[in-house]
């Protein structure tokens, strides 16, 4: 407690650590040979014969995916440490920023050392991994103890949170450690989901409703869905930084509406990297200025994220044309869209990957009274929880028409690849979508917990509360850092795919504990179905699932890691 008299600012500015850059660099090489040592355990539990197993890695799934989550922290703090620096030599690493860093590491070394949740039920150790406490004998260093023990100290977390409620209405809490020119994007798309949006998300959400055309036509002006698209094609060209921003700053408005582009992106993303000459000067365009809105057609039923069982088989006919005959299922704004990115089996005697192919499938789009009027082609609605405004669907097709030229590529057998060339951007468009979905949950429980008084004082003047706030900023800035740097990878031509997915691991995980503490903070308002933080607690849960469930994403990334 201050005596009378103390100067108050000068007690909480206390809470930063003295030479703070110092201890954190000095942190990291005890980080990565943590993982490093788990990384070989692991690999000896799941080797046979000298090789990797498949049954193995399966078998130890608890082990294998903990390295996925400890190379995930290990990442993430080697990116805060990268961010810090750079701020500091321009001369930009400002109280706020200091805070979120010694935070950060504070609260990932303790859950390094003790366990890091999976999720709000699973909880991984170094044990699980086959470690023992001597694996932790980096983490008596001077430097990692200090910051395990006073970093994220309640000091730390108060002051932090006092510095938000000064800064209430920035974009975002701390810097970005983004260029001029992406934070330029950035406020033009925070502006517009602040007017056009976020006052009626809630709205659609209720009434369960389309994302009305306006916007869609208000955001092809803005250029959303030429954004990544060479400009030979009638796209801007930017980068998928530029994509981060915009997605994370329209998903902060809503969900819905930042995920408008992710169909484009996927769709151009296929093309550009698969297509025929013909098809990127036909298609490419179209995509860019939302002439033609795509949508992806990849599920089946009974096949989820084993893409390689999938039984819609496309028939060549006569003609050289396709029909397609099976079912999708948990296609987004499949209705009112002109063209499907639709993998289908060619070859029926296959029985994996192998034989599967894309399709560029045209289709007329649908309407409310008749949703999907193309011969060949039906589907219903499946009602869902949140991330409502494009609709899911369930899609049966009989003998469905497709014309020859529009197989991706105009070769059989490609689609599997063709398809995994779109998943780094894909995983870090997603990744940025949680971190707005995860701003969302903070703007709203921070406003909240100002105006809400109980016993004499608003809700943020109680410690608790106040930690939660401030553990949700620390956390949305650590992914935030963690897709940027995937982003960087992307745009200067490096394989990211072990980057992206973590990207997307961990801001799943972020944006459903923000979208949860910030419920909480509401209380018993929380959970009636006027308050935002509702909608924000179901469009959260999604993410931990599509583009790769969580228990996918990291049994993805420990094979890469293990191979």
């Amino acid at each position: 407690m201050a005596h009378d008299g103390q100067d108050m600012t000068q007690m909480t500015t206390s809470a930063i650590l003295p030479d703070l850059l110092t201890l954190t660099r000095a942190a990291l090489p005890a980080v990565e040979t943590v993982f490093e040592r788990a990384r070989e355990s692991v690999r000896a539990m799941v080797t046979d014969d000298g090789r990797v197993s498949g049954a193995l890695i399966e078998a130890h799934q608890t082990a294998a995916h903990g390295l996925s989550w400890l190379a995930t922290y290990n990442q993430s703090l080697q990116q805060m440490q990268r961010w810090a620096d750079a701020l500091n030599a321009d001369g930009k690493f400002g109280e706020m920023e200091q805070l979120l860093h010694q935070i950060a590491f504070g609260e990932y070394l303790h859950q390094i050392a003790g366990g890091i949740p999976m999720n709000q039920g699973e909880v991984v150790r170094l044990q699980d991994m086959g470690l023992g406490w001597d694996a932790l004998s980096g983490f008596q260093s001077t430097e990692i103890q200090t910051l395990m023990a006073q970093a994220n100290s309640q000091a730390a977390r108060t002051r932090l949170v006092a510095l938000m409620e000064e800064q209430a209405g920035s974009t975002m809490f701390g810097a970005s450690g983004l260029d001029e020119e992406l934070e330029m994007i950035r406020d033009q798309f925070r502006r517009y989901a602040q007017e056009k949006v976020e006052p009626n998300a809630h709205e659609w959400h209720l009434k369960d409703e389309l994302i009305p055309i306006e916007i869609i036509e208000e955001l092809a002006e803005m250029g959303v869905f030429g954004l990544t698209i060479p400009e030979e094609f009638g796209g801007f060209g930017l980068s998928k930084a530029s994509m981060c921003v915009v997605s994370e700053e329209l998903s902060r408005g809503y969900i819905g509406v930042g995920s408008l582009g992710t169909r484009s992106e996927i769709a151009a993303e296929l093309i550009i990297a698969g297509g025929t000459d013909e098809q990127k000067a036909n298609w490419l365009p179209k995509l860019a200025s939302a002439e033609i809105l795509p949508t992806a057609v990849f599920t089946e039923p009974n096949t989820g994220s084993d893409l390689g069982s999938l039984r819609t088989r496309a028939v060549k006919d006569e003609n050289g044309d396709y029909k397609i005959t099976g079912n999708k299922t948990w296609i987004t704004h499949a209705a009112r869209t002109h063209v499907m990115t639709l993998l289908a089996r060619t070859n029926p005697d296959s029985k994996d990957h192998r034989g599967l192919s894309m399709f560029l499938a045209e289709k007329t789009p649908g309407t409310d009274e008749n949703p999907f009027p193309t011969p060949g082609m039906t589907g219903g609605e499946i009602e869902v929880l949140g991330y409502r405004g494009m609709k899911e669907y369930e899609l049966g097709f009989d003998g469905f028409h497709v014309k020859g030229e529009n197989l991706l590529g105009g070769e059989e057998g490609k689609g599997f690849k063709q398809l995994m060339e779109t998943f780094e951007s894909a995983r870090i468009q997603t990744a940025a979508r949680a971190i707005g979905v995860a701003q969302s949950a903070l703007d709203i429980a921070m406003q909240y917990a100002q105006d809400r008084k109980q016993f004499g004082k608003s809700l943020i003047n109680f410690p608790r509360v106040s930690g939660k706030l401030a553990m949700m900023a620390v956390e949305i800035m650590i992914a935030r850092q963690l897709t940027y740097f995937s982003a960087w990878e992307k745009d200067h031509g490096q394989r990211c795919d072990l980057e992206a997915g973590m990207a997307k691991l961990l801001g799943a995980r972020v944006a459903w504990a923000a979208a949860d503490n910030g419920l909480q903070i509401h209380g018993g308002n929380g959970f009636a179905l006027e308050y935002k933080i509702s909608r924000v607690l179901c469009d959260a849960r999604i993410l931990n699932i599509f583009e790769g469930a969580a228990e996918i994403q990291a049994q993805v990334i420990a094979r890469r890691l293990l191979g």
